[in-house]
């Protein structure tokens, strides 16, 4: 009894035996206990061959996530070159606002009263050997008032 006066509600008799069949089948008892060491036994390990079968998706998420990550920094990266060169008019201004390991290629044009310096990177790939992007292009136009700074 749960309350006073209550009695607990019991399943009807027609669906016990449905119950401890399925009890039987799955190797467990009506209560959810297994119902001998054996059972138990069984699922010793399963989580271990369960994770190891989801590493590998686990791992390419990871990779990929990095993977973002680069072409994040990498665009970045071109902006900043780009607005560096267009800035001062010079080609050098711009790969020396890059991080050496992105092999920046810059191009400076100057026409009438603005520059516009164009930066190309490669992505680098996470996994050697395989480019799965393409390079990463940014522009950028300042006004130039025709002397060198």
């Amino acid at each position: 009894m749960t309350r006073a006066g209550h009695r607990r509600a019991r399943p009807a008799r027609a669906l016990r035996p449905f119950g401890q069949a399925f009890g039987r089948a799955v190797g467990r008892r009506a209560s959810g206990r297994p119902r001998d060491g054996r059972a138990a036994a069984r699922d010793r390990g399963s989580a271990a061959v369960e994770f190891l079968g989801f590493l590998p998706i686990l791992l390419l998420v990871a990779l990929a996530g990095v993977q973002l990550g680069l072409l994040a920094y990498a665009g970045s990266q071109a902006g900043t070159a780009a607005r560096a060169a267009a800035r001062t008019g010079r080609a050098a201004a711009g790969s020396a606002s890059v991080s050496g390991w992105l092999h920046p290629s810059v191009r400076v044009g100057q026409g009438g009263d603005r520059t516009t310096a164009t930066v190309t990177l490669q992505v680098p790939s996470v996994l050697p050997g395989i480019s799965i992007l393409g390079p990463v292009t940014r522009r950028a136009t300042m006004p130039w008032d025709g002397t060198p700074r």
